[in-house]
């Protein structure tokens, strides 16, 4: 009898489990853009670009270097290879998912733990979820906290609506949606009963959207940046928040790219169409407009040490987004959504970790990101940038695995 009764639990289950992916329509994907790539190559061949400076002696602060975008448009020509770079990806078991209207990409691995902790992680723009490919297979091997503590982790990457593969949400569509499509995609789709997240960039707002308003399924939330406006060091003086020499020098870092780095935030935020369209086409112009993002957002060093953040890097990210056709529609999260000014605190007791990266844009002290929730680890890196995954995989994959210290 008892036998026969888990047998119909067991079938039972399984029914809920495969009614559940037929409602989403969850199926394998294999990425193939292919037949697009002769096409943007001949675009890139026949782009005309000056063959001198208009102004010699200019520095980045200005845009892209003409001799800096001349040698990545060359590097795109005769040594990238899309072919090898989408062979790569598809290493990556990848899915799709149909919810609320919206196609949702993903890459979904499992660990071999029985008790491995489902992470979501959140890119940002101008990412995707290639930015965090290089964790993943670290992640869902069992690794260590800093107190000795196994863990490991159900990694699960997408795109977020409107970048790469995922279709183009409506245009009234806010971080909180985002935030809400993504707990149905945990919860009901994969069927975890609760999980932790990962944000950065834009990524944020919806890993802190679903720690604060999901408190029964997000039980932990790992952060590289604030929805929350950084504060101007008279803000900081004023709330006596004291920096030591490395938080210092991210401050400045921060005051410098709100004077003078700022002006895509304010294109893509008031006429997202305009650029969109003056660049939809043109590979080289988003290579220019997204690769200066890459190249000044990120550690001085990128490419060497830990980082991963090669130009080689640099150019699938740019290829992706022109063969997906994601340009247009991955600006509007700027339009769609704001960053808070005020500082609140989320409606949970879920820990929260946050990491900081010494050539970030942003800057977040540790005061300050303790308002919005449960702080229990801060860590501060001098090597890294806005793109921590590329640039620092071994520092993100330690922190993230501190998570395991604080898992109920």
């Amino acid at each position: 009898m008892r036998l026969d009764l888990l047998s119909c639990l067991f079938v039972a289950s399984a029914s809920a489990s495969v009614l559940s992916s037929g409602r989403y329509r969850l199926k394998p994907y294999t990425l193939n853009l292919e037949s697009e790539v002769p096409r943007m190559l001949q675009l890139i061949s026949n782009t005309h670009l000056p063959e001198a400076p208009e102004y010699p002696g200019l520095s980045s602060d200005a845009g892209i270097p003409l001799s800096t975008l001349k040698s990545l448009r060359t590097q795109w020509l005769t040594q990238f290879d899309w072919k090898k770079e989408q062979a790569s990806i598809n290493k990556y078991p990848q899915f799709t998912a149909e919810i609320e209207g919206l196609t949702v990409h993903f890459v979904h691995k499992k660990s071999s733990a029985r008790n491995a902790i489902p992470l979501i992680l959140f890119h940002g723009w101008p990412g995707s979820f290639l930015e965090f490919l290089p964790l993943i297979d670290n992640l869902t091997k069992e690794g260590k906290t800093s107190n000795g503590k196994p863990v490991s982790f159900d990694v699960i990457v997408p795109n977020l609506p409107g970048f790469g593969l995922s279709s183009a949400p409506p245009g009234n569509w806010t971080n909180q949606d985002t935030a809400r499509v993504f707990n149905t995609l945990m919860t009901d789709v994969l069927g975890y009963k609760k999980y932790a997240t990962h944000g950065t960039d834009w990524g944020c707002a919806t890993a802190y959207d679903l720690y604060d308003s999901y408190n029964s399924t997000v039980r932990a939330t790992h952060l590289a940046s604030l929805p929350f406006v950084p504060l101007t060091p008279d803000q900081l003086a004023a709330e006596g928040i004291a920096l030591d020499a490395l938080e210092t020098f991210e401050e400045e870092s921060f005051v410098e790219w709100s004077t003078n780095g700022y002006a895509y935030f304010q294109q893509e935020t008031t006429k997202p169409n305009t650029i969109g369209l003056a660049l939809y086409d043109n590979p080289v112009g988003q290579l220019a407009y997204m690769g200066e993002k890459f190249l000044n957002w990120s550690d001085p060093r990128a490419g060497t040490g830990p980082s991963v953040l090669t130009h080689n890097e640099i150019l699938t990210s740019v290829s992706l987004y022109y063969l997906t056709k994601s340009f247009i529609s991955s600006g509007f999260i700027y339009y769609q959504n704001r960053f808070a000014t005020n500082y609140t605190k989320a409606k949970t007791d879920a820990p929260l970790l946050f990491s900081s990266f010494k050539y970030n844009i942003l800057f977040w002290p540790a005061a300050l990101v303790k308002q919005t929730g449960n702080l229990v680890v801060y860590k501060n890196h001098d090597f890294g940038g806005h793109f921590p995954a590329l640039d620092n995989p071994p520092a993100m994959i330690s922190d993230l695995r501190e998570i395991g210290c604080y898992w109920k």
